[in-house]
């Protein structure tokens, strides 16, 4: 009889296909100590290794996953398994809460979490086992957690387990990334997957999936719709995923009114409203989530999948200095997790809101977060690691250097690391917060300043992503302090003390300023985000950012609207917008901005280009914000040329002069450069813009205004990046013309991807071959015209059009145009102008 529940359970598994996988992973770590399991949603692996591993390694075994919902999930299905509440052979542990005790044998964390202990623990004393699950979704922390448990185990633990789980993992990849040598072995469990049907449906035609201000309203009325379809044709529960608590929330409001409970899933709602969307009940139930029911999560009773075919990612504008998330398709491993759910229990069915052809057009994989996200974070965890630049370490990927750089800037700035990259004390003070730098960074200075009680209050609204209605985060902070609805559901109040404790005995308790709440909680704002110190506008209608955005108030009610001063907590700006829109923000006065933003304080002498005028001025400035200034005289020119070249920066090229003339220039050169390579010069934008001080440089510096702007000539500039001795063959290479067999003098255009010459066909008569520039290595297209010069061909093989394209040509169109040459004969016909008759 066994009185250990993990024997007793593991001599009657549950009947999972995982189970006759087990012992090819027992063996893997037996001899490696590393394994790669790659199986399908609902085969088992999250509920049965993890138990199979304590059974099998000494001490505790502890599994990752991506979301705090899933956590709590992961460990009640454990805990129920074997019999026994949360805490005692199965526990977990999320930020600011752990159940878990002595007799825990497994421990179910997010990967932040996990990244903690290591950091405090690098050993990591009393583990014997790490379970990646869901390494699929290549987030910032489960790629470092990957890396750094790889670096333990080569220096420290060689005796540290370590598994890789997914339903989708690049497998080859990660068991290269994992391996002490030879790849880590990958073992693979068939699926248990029931047929699941795929059903297309794409929105009507001119209904738009996104916009610039977020996936649209028509787009969740077919969202809606596909649901109620699947309602009336399919059997069980549904699932629906939408990319956020907000589409969630509008696919809800959409359903009222159908015959089934509709429970909303995503990580902002409290634990029980979690509960009842995890619980199935009496009635069918449609299941409107976010990706947090895309793995790790069970669903019970679900049958049919709605997929919205939409997904988060977090992007970073490293210009701007705004971070945030962006809505983005789905990539086809995705897609395929998602479709799973449906044949977890039986036959399904997912109904796809998108076409198949548009299918194949999506990603294989999800972008990694390290390619596109704020790396600030992610940098100081490395340089409290002591790898800095993350050499030596096994990144599945390595970190996109100007990102990493723009990282670094910011811990530097915020005294987290030295100009060498290595962490200061600070950094490691910041680091134990357990919160964004920045946010750490405004804890730990604003306590002293309006209180540890306050900061922490603030601190944990901003971590907690808060809504504020109009923008406002000082109602916000109201609300969450009267208990209101989402202080339960954000878990703020337990984020606010355990910020308190973070900041130890040494936080202080007497603010050293006595200010409202108003302006407190703008001065922890401003001291988390100095460069989005923002002042209004001459005309009231919108603000500066210190790092020289723009940003606009969401609402014309805001009670923000009209203050001088805001510290700007959260902006994003959507393509095709000037300005950033302001989603949350606190008032601030000039003694505060300038004392929290005091490092973007500088007094000198600009030269800048402000709307279409060089403008010169000594100034006082707050990063981009004039706090005074007075005109400068005959400024030196070199800056004259600095600040236009600034104006084309921000604006563009498209500001300067382009003339048909400069035009075709730049696409032949571009057309050479593509061709030929080095060293012909790049000149596209980018390249231009950031090359403009040797090509422009010259014209630049006797601008004033937008009138001498317009009066350069763009030709004569761009020759200057011609290079030498090669120049002196562009019109051999590249000409602007082509003489042709009637002895005219045919414009070339290199405005495509292939340069193209469009001639009357009757003057090409005798042409045996295309011909070729670019010494002989680019055919021209040709586009060979009728008499009314429409396209009757385009090739670029004369010799084959001539031989079977032509008789087709000649005799559609002979009838037509019967007072032009049309001979049988076209390689010995004597070409024309003008009409000819054949002979």
């Amino acid at each position: 009889m066994h009185h250990d529940p993990l024997a007793r359970l593991l001599a009657d598994p549950p009947d999972l296909p995982v189970v006759a996988c087990l012992p090819a992973l027992l063996g893997a770590v037996r001899d490696r100590g590393l394994a790669v399991v790659q199986a399908p949603p609902g085969t088992g692996k999250t509920t049965l290794a993890p138990l199979a591993l304590a059974a099998a390694v000494d001490g505790r075994v502890v599994v990752t996953q991506p979301r705090r919902l899933a956590v709590r999930a992961a460990a009640r299905r454990l805990a129920s398994l074997l019999g026994e509440p949360v805490g005692e052979t199965v526990g977990y542990a999320v930020r600011g809460e752990r159940r878990s005790g002595p007799s825990t044998r497994v421990e179910v964390v997010t990967t932040g979490v996990l990244l903690r202990r290591l950091q405090h623990d690098p050993e990591l004393a009393g583990v014997g086992a790490v379970v990646l699950d869901e390494c699929h979704e290549r987030s910032l922390d489960a790629d470092l957690a990957q890396a750094l448990l790889v670096d333990v185990r080569a220096h420290l633990r060689e005796d540290l387990v370590l598994v890789a789980m997914s339903a989708t993992v690049e497998a080859v990849r990660t068991a290269e990334a994992i391996a002490d040598g030879a790849p880590a072995p990958v073992v693979e469990a068939s699926g248990s997957l029931h047929p699941v049907d795929e059903l297309w449906r794409p929105p009507p035609p001119r209904v738009r999936r996104t916009d610039d201000r977020g996936v649209t309203p028509a787009f969740l009325d077919h969202v809606a719709a596909c649901v109620r379809d699947a309602l009336a044709e399919r059997d069980g529960d549904v699932l629906v995923f939408v990319p956020g608590a907000g589409e969630v929330n509008g696919v809800a409001r959409r359903l009222a009114g159908v015959d089934a409970d509709v429970r909303p899933l995503h990580g902002r709602l409290p634990h029980r409203e979690q509960d009842l969307a995890l619980a199935p009940g009496g009635r069918r139930r449609v299941v409107v989530s976010t990706a947090v029911a895309e793995s790790s999560l069970t669903v019970p009773g679900v049958r049919v999948v709605v997929d919205a075919g939409l997904a988060r990612q977090p992007r970073m504008d490293h210009r701007r200095g705004l971070a945030g998330l962006v809505t983005v398709n789905v990539s086809r491993a995705g897609a395929r997790q998602r479709a799973g759910r449906a044949g977890r229990e039986g036959p399904g069915a997912v109904y796809r809101c998108w076409s198949q052809a548009e299918q194949s057009q999506l990603a294989e994989h999800p972008e990694p977060e390290v390619m596109t996200a704020d790396l600030t974070g992610f940098a100081l965890e490395l340089a409290c690691w002591g790898s800095p630049d993350g050499a030596g370490l096994a990144l599945m990927d390595a970190p996109p250097p100007a990102a990493m750089a723009s990282a670094r800037e910011a811990l530097e700035a915020l005294g987290a690391v030295g100009p060498d990259g290595a962490v200061t004390a600070r950094g490691r003070a910041i680091s134990r917060i357990g919160a964004d730098p920045r946010l750490a960074r405004a804890l730990i200075d604003a306590s002293g300043l309006v209180g540890p009680r306050r900061a922490a209050e603030v601190v944990a609204m901003l971590s907690v992503d808060v809504r504020a209605p109009g923008g406002d985060l000082v109602a916000a902070l109201r609300s969450l302090r009267r208990g209101g609805p989402e202080a339960s559901s954000t878990g703020w109040a337990e984020e606010v003390r355990r910020l308190q404790r973070a900041l130890g005995p040494g936080g202080g308790s007497s603010p050293s300023r006595d200010l409202t709440d108003d302006l407190a909680t703008g001065l922890v704002v401003a001291l988390a985000h100095p460069e989005r110190v923002a002042r209004l506008r001459p005309g009231g209608s919108s603000y500066l950012m210190a790092s020289g955005t723009g940003a606009a108030l969401p609402a014309e009610h805001s009670p923000l609207r009209g203050l001088g001063w805001l510290a700007v907590a959260d902006a994003d700006r959507g393509a095709g917008r000037r300005d950033a829109t302001i989603r949350s923000a606190a008032p601030l006065d000039e003694d505060l901005a300038t004392e929290a933003a005091a490092a973007l304080w500088h007094e000198d002498e600009s030269v800048a280009w402000a709307d279409g005028q060089v403008v010169a001025r000594r100034t006082v400035s707050l990063g981009a914000i004039e706090l005074s200034s007075a005109r400068l005289p005959d400024p030196p020119r070199a800056l004259v040329a600095a600040a236009v070249g600034d104006g084309l920066d921000r604006e563009g090229l498209a500001m300067l002069p382009w003339r048909e003339g400069a035009v075709e220039l730049r696409q032949r050169l571009a057309f050479l450069r593509s061709t030929l390579g080095d060293p012909w010069p790049d000149v596209g934008d980018t390249a231009l813009l950031e090359d403009v001080d040797r090509w422009l440089g010259p014209d630049l510096a006797r601008v004033r205004g937008a009138r001498d702007l317009q009066r350069i000539d763009m030709r004569a500039a761009l020759r200057r990046l011609l290079p030498w001795p090669e120049a002196a063959r562009l019109d051999e290479l590249a000409p602007e013309r082509l003489e042709v067999p009637s002895g005219s003098h045919v414009r070339l255009d290199y405005s495509g991807d292939q340069p193209v010459l469009a001639v009357r066909l009757q003057e090409v008569f005798g042409w045996r071959q295309t011909p070729r520039i670019a010494g002989g290595r680019a055919p021209v297209l040709l586009h060979l015209l009728s008499p009314a010069r429409r396209p009757a061909a385009v090739t670029a093989d004369l010799e084959s059009f001539w031989a079977t394209g032509y008789p087709q040509v000649r005799a559609e169109l002979r009838g037509r145009y019967p007072k032009h040459a049309w001979p049988a004969d076209p390689w010995t016909a004597e070409p024309a102008r003008g009409v000819r008759r054949d002979r």
